[in-house]
């Protein structure tokens, strides 16, 4: 019988805002049910703390789940731990100590480091040096060792953004500990918590083992905090099930998941020319589609010269390659480019195939992505151009576009672009649309702030679909089981939109190639005044 999976919150930094921790823990437990533990990186306290914190110590109050806390970052703090090896500070609340290894009676393993890194040695109580890195890494070096459950650190691993999702206004190549980075290499956890930049961070998994070459292991989802109660309200606490790595089926253990990235600490030579080399599979068959279009198109291309230097570390931002055939990367021998209609630098425009009308467009990225909340910075902000042309451009034909993506049972990220006849519909008319047919299949579709960021809502990861008004309202649906894969067509198809129910399937729209190859000329020439791509 498998082990039942152990349900745990991880914490940023509290800074002595206690209450304000438990009352969110019990708001949580009382809707979503017990947790089995609580676990606390980064501040826990700060010099002020004292107030608030003699309720907790003296017994007048009591945390409401076991909670395990890391120690001091800094001298104001230090007094607060009296045991450097690990101690109860009050019931429910424990120190684990400087550095260690927790195991549970689950068999949970929990690889812990208190402090910031310090050059100095002997590091000062609220610090850690290499030694203790070096320590702790011997201490666990057992021949038969596969890593940690989690691991808990206060500062953030550098270099951790390397190969994955953008980590916002967080430079990882100059943020945090290198100790870290090689403390997280070495013990492989499968979770890694850190905190103190104030900043939430759910990086893409990535791989212990190098593909070919080693034995498969398990992944590495690295996850770094805010604050508690912080005014942006950026994530402080994050929940999670997990079944202790000893209790788990092997197989099951070293499954991948699709966004998995290369590991971010690994600097081996081997990996460079690999890298380099799958650039230049992608860029070379690039060029062949720029000039299969039109002549002045053709020309672009040598322009992306001058950025040869950098193309490496973009490659690097990819989360993933495609595991097969994919009909929308553009350097792939599938890709129909009779319907492409411009490239940029990071992204391309084509006409959909079948689509629900002759000006119906998909906004694609050349490179694998498979969500919008896979993009790095580069193409978001392309992305963005795309948009504001296509805005444009529809406004000048009397149109207003809705666009959708429906991150599900998708390989390719596709960014589907409809225009709607502005005096056909308002925007409230085609938001209520969308909600009230929705809510005919229990569809929970929410409007979501006109400025926010969907990686604010969906994780890379997270299943999704989402509805974009040119307007910049957006509606949004965390999928959680089965989702009809015509949704958002069907939705504009309807009578009460575009009217159109019986194109609401785009396999039914089928144009002969000639067809096809026409209406994506006509497309291209009616928008070249709005192509910010030949104007580079």
């Amino acid at each position: 019988m498998a082990a039942a999976p152990l349900r745990v919150l991880a914490c940023g930094d509290v800074e002595g805002r206690l209450e304000a921790l438990f009352g969110r823990v019990r708001a949580i437990q009382s809707k979503s049910g017990h947790f089995d533990m609580l676990l606390c990186v980064g501040n826990f306290f700060t010099s002020t703390s004292e107030t608030e914190w003699a309720e907790y110590r003296t017994g007048a109050r009591k945390a409401p789940i076991p909670t395990y806390v890391l120690g001091a970052n800094d001298q104001d703090t230090v007094s607060y731990f009296p045991d450097v090896s690990g101690c109860e500070l009050a019931e429910n609340i424990t120190y684990l100590g400087r550095r260690g290894l927790y195991t549970g009676t689950s068999g949970l393993q929990i690889a812990y480091l208190s402090g910031t890194e310090s050059q100095e040695e002997p590091a000062p109580a609220y610090s850690f040096s290499a030694k203790d890195v070096a320590e702790l890494k011997m201490s666990l070096s057992a021949p038969n060792f596969k890593g940690v459950d989690i691991l808990l650190t206060s500062p953030w691993p550098r270099d951790v953004g390397t190969f994955a999702n953008s980590a916002g206004e967080i430079d990882t190549k100059k943020c945090g500990s290198r100790l870290v980075s090689d403390l997280a290499a070495s013990l492989k956890p499968r979770y890694h918590f850190a905190a103190l930049e104030k900043a939430y961070y759910e990086r893409l998994p990535y791989r212990n083992h190098t593909v070919l070459q080693e034995t498969p292991q398990h992944v590495t989802r690295f996850i770094a905090l805010a604050d508690v109660g912080n005014a942006s309200k950026k994530k402080y606490l994050y929940a999670f099930s997990i079944v202790p790595m000893s209790s788990m089926d092997p197989a099951e253990l070293v499954k991948q998941p699709q966004d998995v990235t290369e590991n971010p600490y690994r600097k081996s030579q081997k990996e460079a020319p690999k890298t380099k080399a799958a650039v230049g599979a992608e860029e070379e068959p690039a060029c062949q589609f720029f000039f299969d279009l039109k002549k002045h198109q053709g020309k672009k291309r040598p322009s992306d010269g001058k950025e040869g230097g950098n193309s490496q570390s973009k490659q690097a931002k990819k989360p993933s390659q495609p595991t097969g055939p994919c009909w929308f990367c553009l350097a792939s021998p599938e890709v129909e480019k009779h319907l492409v209609v411009s490239i940029g630098t990071h992204c391309y425009l084509a006409l959909a195939k079948g689509g629900l009308l002759p000006d119906h467009v998909l906004i694609l990225p050349i490179g694998h992505y498979q969500s919008v909340v896979d993009l790095s910075s580069e193409v978001v902000e392309e992305v963005t151009k795309y948009k504001a042309a296509l805005k444009e451009f529809f406004r000048s034909k009397g149109k207003r576009y809705v666009l959708f993506e429906r991150n599900y049972r998708s390989q390719h990220l596709q960014l589907q672009v409809i225009p709607v006849p502005l005096d056909h519909c308002t925007p409230e008319d085609i938001k209520e649309s969308f909600i009230a047919q929705a809510q005919e299949q229990q569809i929970e579709l929410l409007e979501i702030p006109e400025h926010s960021d969907i990686t604010q809502v969906a994780p890379p990861g997270t299943p999704y679909f989402y509805v974009e008004l040119d307007t910049g309202e957006k509606l949004f649906h965390r999928i959680r089981g089965r989702f009809p894969l015509h949704f958002g067509r069907a939705v504009l198809a309807s009578r009460a939109l575009l009217a159109l129910p019986h194109r609401a399937d785009w396999r039914r729209c089928a144009a002969s190639p000639a067809e096809e190859a026409a209406q994506a000329g006509a497309f291209r020439r009616d928008f070249q005044p709005f192509d910010f791509a030949l104007r580079a």
